[in-house]
């Protein structure tokens, strides 16, 4: 198989995201990729090795969004940025893969192995928001004392929330502005509204 991790990676999260982490199983995951269960063991050790490297690999994406989202700092304004952040994270398959880690004893205790505190994909996503709004308080488009050890998690926690039943329909992109005009309301002067004149 070509990319042969990726497909798997990819298969693995469609039949995460159509039937919940109780159908995720090698066998699952490699009838979805269109290939013999053979594949999956000649790349991993075992079935636990796959998914810790899938969520790996999906804290990696967050990285590389963390990045964009930095670099967006000064655009815009600091509630856009941060609806946009949050619908990106939660619209792909995060919340399905902070469920799969939960449910799964053997995959949290390798992923503990090197992140050994926190959520995995909600911890990165944390340190994304919170990156970002150091970024936006230096600019001064954020009050000097923001608490930003509270307001990451805070954004985090609630857009959690917004986007948990993965059945039902996702949140609206001004449900998500509400709760994030809400959440910084006390960071600053017009962090909602303000953009920095071009």
């Amino acid at each position: 198989m070509r990319d042969a991790r990726e497909q798997l990676f990819e298969a693995a999260e469609r039949v995460l995201l159509r039937e919940g982490p109780s159908a995720l199983t090698s066998r699952a995951v490699t009838s979805e990729a269109g290939c013999a269960k053979g594949v999956l063991h000649r790349h991993f050790a075992d079935f636990d090795a796959f998914l810790a490297d899938l969520v790996l690999d999906r804290i990696a994406r967050i990285d590389r969004q963390a990045d964009a989202l930095r670099a967006a700092a000064g655009t815009g304004t600091v509630a856009d940025n941060l609806t946009g952040a949050l619908t990106t994270v939660f619209e792909s398959i995060a919340v399905a893969i902070v469920g799969l880690i939960t449910s799964r004893d053997d995959l949290r205790a390798r992923l503990r192995q090197t992140r050994p505190t926190g959520v995995p994909v909600l911890a990165e996503a944390t340190t994304m928001l919170a990156g970002y709004l150091a970024a936006e308080r230096d600019l001064g488009r954020l009050a000097p004392d923001a608490d930003l050890d509270t307001l990451a998690p805070t954004l985090i926690g609630a857009g959690h929330l917004l986007f948990a039943d993965r059945t039902g329909t996702p949140p609206t992109a001004d449900a998500v502005h509400r709760v994030v005009i809400t959440v910084i309301a006390g960071a600053g002067a017009g962090a909602g509204v303000r953009a920095v004149p071009e």
